[in-house]
């Protein structure tokens, strides 16, 4: 079997039902972009640090299941899809995550170290996912728990990205007005 099979040269693409719809449709944008965030987290992974690398590799399985909950118009009862636990566990994390950060006095700069500027970068792509399947919610039916795990989501690697630069000796670094 090739990778490649041509069918996709006519601007179209196969939904998990087998359903053909532009490489454009706002289903497509969004599981397409929850890819593009699954390997930019990738690219993280090893950060040196065990606790956050374990967090990320769940991280990537649950943007995996975000991808095949959003292929599906038509899913059946037994399909994969992302419910309340996965969205309490970004809370915990970040909840555990917060007792070792200094509190927020103000909005920060997207940088740091390059594991901590790249988990800010995840963040914002991680909220362009968010929009794009908020706008698929809109016009379909899909998951409220998906859009709301990528809504939490965002605020995780923010803290990520936030512990990754304490405990590398970066200092955050406030916008000037």
């Amino acid at each position: 079997m090739t990778i490649y099979t041509g069918r996709g040269d006519d601007g179209k693409t196969d939904l998990r039902d087998m359903t053909r719809v532009s490489k454009t449709d706002p289903r497509i944008e969004a599981y397409g972009t929850v890819d593009e965030l699954n390997a930019l987290i990738g690219t993280i992974r090893p950060t040196g640090y065990d606790d956050v690398d374990d967090r990320l590799r769940t991280v990537q399985n649950h943007l995996h299941v975000v991808q095949a909950e959003f292929a599906n118009p038509d899913p059946d009862e037994d399909d994969p899809t992302i419910r309340t636990e996965h969205v309490e566990r970004i809370e915990g994390w970040i909840d555990e995550y917060d007792e070792e950060l200094e509190p927020l006095t103000s909005f920060i700069l997207p940088t740091g170290s390059d594991h901590g500027a790249r988990l800010h970068h995840a963040r914002a792509v991680c909220r362009r996912a968010e929009r794009r399947a908020v706008d698929l919610a809109s016009a379909e039916p899909i998951g409220e728990d998906a859009v709301q795990y990528l809504n939490r989501l965002s605020d995780g690697l923010f803290t990520l990205a936030r512990v990754v630069n304490a405990r590398e000796g970066e200092p955050e670094e406030q916008p000037q007005y």
